[in-house]
């Protein structure tokens, strides 16, 4: 058996219709709509969700872990969303926010433009050098995430950088002199 595909949903505040598996979520935060495959189904009982298989075999149990937590990420983005924080290290490293558009100086010879997505939602401190992005859709604030990451990488010798708040960067040790 799958050991997170066995595991009821909790449900708090989302409101979940179930219809020939096609389960429709929305909350004070958004809307989604999950599409089963054939080989699962879902039953809601006590503000409990929880999916169950028609045949059992690997590939389905992998199917069965992979809609569960699915699921799972749309209730909580529905309920009560994602945050996630990205620092800047670097001397004159910053972000400014003008509407829905990021504009970046990473030490690079120009400013560098970043329209963020529709679902994306962000902050930026007064250094301009810690973003708070959230939203209610995990992946698409992955992916935000991950492009704007990718401007200007971390380096392990000085640490400078774009990265998450929890990441940890290996720091290298530079040249030594021989003796």
């Amino acid at each position: 058996m799958s050991k997170i595909g066995r595991k009821p949903i909790d449900i708090t505040s989302a409101k979940v219709d179930i219809k020939d598996g096609i389960i429709n979520i929305s909350g004070p935060k958004a809307k989604f709509t999950h599409e089963l495959p054939s080989i699962l189904e879902a039953k809601l009982k006590d503000k409990k969700l929880t999916l169950s298989l028609n045949e059992d075999s690997r590939k389905n149990r992998m199917q069965w872990g992979l809609h569960r937590a699915l699921i799972a990420n749309e209730i909580k983005g529905v309920e009560s969303g994602f945050e996630t924080v990205i620092k800047i290290v670097g001397l004159g490293f910053k972000a400014q926010l003008t509407g829905k558009k990021l504009v970046f100086s990473l030490g690079y010879s120009h400013k560098i433009d970043y329209e963020l997505p529709k679902n994306v939602d962000i902050e930026v401190d007064k250094t301009g050098q810690r973003l708070t992005l959230k939203s209610s859709d995990k992946f698409i604030l992955g992916n935000a995430c991950d492009a704007i990451r990718s401007l200007r990488v971390p380096e392990p010798y000085k640490g400078t950088g774009i990265m998450l708040e929890n990441e940890v960067i290996i720091r290298k040790s530079g040249k030594t002199k021989a003796a």
